[in-house]
């Protein structure tokens, strides 16, 4: 889903129109807060990846400081930010850019490198998202299966595994289940992919 945050409603509307053109999800928000109270709302981000085109210079909550907010709460690499402005100059772009937004736009601009962009950022959106459901999952696992999934990923068989932590053969076989079932894959292999 692309998110459009620009208080001027012509802005708005010819880069939703744009974004549809290309088969882009769009939604618009006329300032800073409205987008916030949206997001308030969100049960899940879109797996298919997110990005915000968002205006500098705003009234109330500036585009800067809506991005200094999100980047707070450690959402910019799942929301990557592209940067529109009409008054953009150097020094606030190199700022930005340092601090984690995704790119930096001056109007008028291209609008093809535009969606180039914002496609990328949706890839790096999903990469996060996969990155973060990963971690959940580690999250979920017990201490000793940690011990074992570190055993595994070192290439020890069960036998090797269960003499290392003093347990049985089958408790390690019970937690590799675990682990796999965890983790949603059906190999060692697949495991070793997915954390590597």
């Amino acid at each position: 889903m692309l998110h459009i945050v620009d208080d001027e409603e012509v802005i708005r509307d010819s880069l939703t129109w744009l974004a549809r053109s290309r088969g882009i999800s769009a939604a618009a928000y006329d300032s800073g807060e409205a987008f916030l109270n949206a997001l308030e709302g969100w049960q899940s981000f879109d797996m298919q990846g997110e990005c915000i085109l968002l205006d500098v210079r705003m009234p109330d909550i500036s585009g800067v400081a809506l991005f200094e907010l999100l980047a707070a709460r450690e959402l910019t690499h799942r929301l990557p930010i592209i940067f529109l402005t009409g008054h953009g100059d150097v020094p606030m772009a190199v700022d930005t850019l340092k601090r984690g937004a995704f790119d930096f736009f001056e109007k008028p601009f291209n609008d093809n490198k535009l969606m180039d962009r914002v496609q990328e950022a949706f890839a790096a959106s999903r990469q996060a998202g996969e990155a973060a459901a990963v971690q959940a999952r580690l999250q979920a696992l017990s201490a000793r299966e940690r011990e074992v999934l570190e055993l595994i990923l070192a290439g020890k068989m069960n036998k090797v595994i269960a003499d290392q932590l003093g347990i049985s053969m089958r408790t390690v076989e019970v937690h590799r289940a675990h682990i796999f079932d965890k983790m949603n894959v059906k190999t060692a292999v697949e495991l070793a992919r997915l954390l590597k």
